[in-house]
């Protein structure tokens, strides 16, 4: 029986650190296709109203740390009644506390554990939270899309970010182990993974040279922005990848040939 999915316009999309940096270019490119959109943030709500005024009864902005189940829950509820139907689909890009700064990066005989727990948090327990808050709604639905966002640093692994590539190695496995176990439901669980995106809050540090060199090695001869990479994930959540799910999507230019 082939599988069905609603189109972009018929889904209520969840961008988890939906208000600035990559975030605010996904939850655009939703919002362009037609989909409404619950912007997620932590600290950014100057950044996620001013979007939700652009875009009155399609957006709404939702306060809540990905961290805290409680909160996660409160958010879905909340975004629920505003527009009286389930979330159907998870964005989960919220990044804590990181900045690409290759030079002032910890090395490894620097790097405390501590680095680690912080972005474990987000990755993984906030992933985590945030799918499971988001459940019952996906199971009333008949169907439900959860993208996570990875790194082309696992196999690219050339600046020392330990903490973080850690982190997303481990999402990419419950990304995985995530789709294995909600195929079933109709829920499909797919992860893009980008280089440094020109430009973001987190990649501001990042001299022009290597964004340079970055540029030189891809043979698309540029550095991705954070609308192409949105554009991408637009293609997870159409109806079709309806029959994909458990991959990682390298959008890079090419850089990384996975």
């Amino acid at each position: 029986m082939t599988t069905t999915a609603p189109t972009i316009a018929e889904q209520i999309v969840l961008v988890t650190g939906g208000a600035r940096g990559l975030g605010r270019a996904i939850t655009e490119a939703f919002l362009r296709e037609g989909a409404r959109v619950v912007i997620n943030y932590h600290s950014s709500a100057a950044a996620a109203a001013a979007i939700v005024d652009k875009h009155p009864g399609r957006a709404v902005a939702l306060q809540a740390d990905v961290r805290d189940r409680a909160q996660m829950d409160a958010l879905v509820d909340a975004a629920r009644a505003t527009f009286s139907a389930p979330i159907t689909t998870v964005i989960n890009n919220a990044l804590i506390d990181f900045s690409f700064d290759g030079d002032a990066r910890p090395k490894a005989g620097e790097i405390t554990y501590e680095r680690f727990e912080t972005q474990f948090s987000g990755a993984v327990q906030g992933t985590l939270n945030t799918v499971q808050a988001a459940l019952p709604g996906f199971e009333e639905a008949g169907s439900g899309r959860v993208i996570t966002i990875g790194t082309n640093l696992f196999q690219y692994p050339v600046v020392p970010y330990h903490d973080y590539t850690a982190a997303k190695a481990a999402l990419l496995s419950l990304t995985r182990t995530l789709a294995a176990d909600l195929g079933p439901k109709k829920i499909t669980v797919n992860m893009l993974s980008g280089g440094l995106l020109r430009t973001t809050d987190a990649s501001a540090a990042t001299p022009d040279e290597v964004f340079d060199l970055i540029a030189a090695s891809t043979p698309l001869q540029s550095v991705t922005t954070p609308e192409e990479f949105a554009d991408a994930i637009l293609f997870f959540a159409s109806p079709w990848a309806r029959a994909v799910t458990g991959q990682n999507l390298v959008v890079d230019g090419g850089l990384v040939k996975d």
